[in-house]
């Protein structure tokens, strides 16, 4: 019984990200929200898929083949469940399946974030990390790399006014400097370990929004909103095609973001970040627990088995 809490702990948690997501990433600051989706969801994500293969190892290992070459006795390790003996490999394939996704998700990101840093260096170093170039259409984007690269267009730069310009900067070097990519792309990867994630995921993209629109609104929120907003507009007819590892401020839910720096800033929640980050410490927790459980089961099988005439 305590296998089955302690293995609960993850796939609760991962269910209460699921279900409240998009909640929790406008009711809490968005610092606070993405941090929390991002580390939540990479511990969820390699606890779940943990307490998943311990049972998948308890289920197999009653095996009659596999409880006689591992020298255990196979009811001992499961306590005699009435569970089919085909849900033990069933379930050992759908663990294979995930880690293969989760794998084949951070190789992709590790490879847009080389092509990405690629582009950087191929662009140079422009002024204080800005790059300008001569294009028709309206463009900004936050490029990753080490260091990254603030790109804007041409037309972007005629469509605002010059405080304007300084706010959607100021957006864009905030990706940068709260490394926003690696939060999105860690999101992303825990999403594919664990597809219960995925809304979590969409919460982040539009958390690390929230946080560079909050970067750039401290001076004046009005200015923030309107220069936000005329920015959507400039683009929002225009053909872009931004390079891999490109953060934009005006690719995600524009209108809700406008809303959100109109009303006031977003309190500080030490409480809610107290509490997340308790329960990120319970889930690994709870995995580690999980495993040590497991463990005694098969020593105690092994016991079991010597025993045995």
């Amino acid at each position: 019984m305590s296998l089955v809490l302690f293995a609960a702990v993850p796939l609760v948690l991962g269910l209460v990200l699921a279900g409240g997501s998009h909640r929790l990433s406008r009711a809490l600051p968005p610092g606070l929200a993405t941090w929390l989706f991002s580390a939540a969801g990479l511990v969820v994500a390699l606890s779940s898929g943990a307490v998943l293969a311990l049972f998948a190892m308890v289920l197999t290992g009653r095996m009659g083949e596999v409880a006689e070459a591992g020298h255990w006795y196979g009811p001992a390790v499961d306590g005699g469940d009435p569970v089919p003996d085909f849900v033990g490999p069933a379930l050992a394939a759908v663990v294979l399946v995930l880690f293969v996704s989760g794998v084949h998700r951070a190789v992709f990101h590790a490879r847009e974030l080389a092509s990405a840093h690629l582009t950087c260096r191929q662009l140079g170093d422009g002024v204080d990390g800005l790059v300008v170039v001569d294009a028709p259409d309206p463009d900004a984007y936050a490029l990753a790399g080490f260091p990254g690269r603030v790109v804007v267009s041409t037309a972007m730069l005629r469509a605002l006014d010059p405080v304007e310009r300084r706010v959607l900067l100021a957006h864009e070097r905030s990706h940068l400097r709260h490394r926003h990519h690696l939060h999105v792309q860690v999101a992303d990867i825990a999403a594919a370990a664990n597809p219960l994630l995925r809304p979590a995921a969409r919460a982040v993209r539009f958390t690390v929004e929230r946080w560079a629109d909050e970067d750039a609104a401290r001076e004046n929120r009005a200015v923030a909103a309107r220069s936000l907003a005329r920015a959507g507009l400039a683009v929002a007819a225009a053909r872009r095609s931004e390079p891999a590892g490109a953060l934009a401020a005006t690719t995600v839910d524009v209108p809700e973001r406008v809303a959100a720096l109109i009303a006031a800033p977003p309190r500080r929640r030490r409480l809610a970040a107290t509490v997340a980050a308790a329960l990120v410490l319970v889930a690994g927790a709870s995995a580690v627990l999980a495993a040590h459980q497991t463990e005694n089961r098969f020593e105690h099988a092994q016991k079991v088995y010597d025993a045995h005439p």
